[in-house]
């Protein structure tokens, strides 16, 4: 580690790279959105994965249906949170399937960028191996740029990211009594 935590690892070059955004702030989410939409504008397609959310009133994909056809959103959970301490059956079913609709959209590889959206956080909770995890990130195509989001990053991940940011919680509306806000937090 150098000066202010940051880390330089020799690595080959390739085109594609491993970005994770973790940390208890709020913004994982939405860089890895904004990441989606400079790809994008770019002639670039994307593929997001969203683990352990299942409304369809986030921003991202209302915008995504209505406005931009190359980027594909698609959920693996339920409308409900997940409890940490007992996930359900359909809880733990949904993210098994969303780690296989991942394994194919990665080794079809009709993507430029793929967003596995949450996913440290189903991996914190139990729902998906690790092991199966870190071997799709060693196998992706090499030219494939993928994005790991979610609280929780396990150090395995951590260790596999080209670029790695944690994001701080200093303060956040929610702790005031203030409810999420349509268009803002979702």
């Amino acid at each position: 580690m150098r000066e202010g935590g940051v880390r330089h690892v020799s690595k080959p070059a390739k085109n594609g790279m491993v970005h994770v955004y973790t940390g208890n702030g709020k913004g994982k989410t939405t860089a890895a959105v904004g990441l989606a939409l400079r790809a994008i504008g770019h002639g670039r397609r994307v593929f997001m994965l969203q683990f352990m959310k299942g409304s369809k009133n986030y921003g991202e994909i209302i915008a995504a249906e209505k406005y931009l056809p190359s980027f594909t959103i698609v959920q693996s959970g339920l409308e409900t949170f997940v409890d940490r301490e007992n996930p359900s059956p359909e809880d733990i079913r949904l993210a098994i399937e969303g780690l296989e609709t991942a394994r194919e959209v990665i080794f079809e590889n009709r993507y430029d960028l793929v967003i596995l959206d949450e996913i440290n956080v189903a991996l914190d909770f139990g729902l998906i191996p690790l092991e199966e995890v870190i071997e799709l990130i060693k196998n992706r195509p090499p030219e494939m740029e993928l994005v790991l989001t979610g609280r929780y990053a396990p150090k395995e991940i951590i260790e596999l990211g080209d670029v790695v940011s944690e994001v701080c919680l200093i303060s956040h509306p929610y702790y005031h009594g203030v409810e999420a806000r349509k268009g803002i937090d979702y």
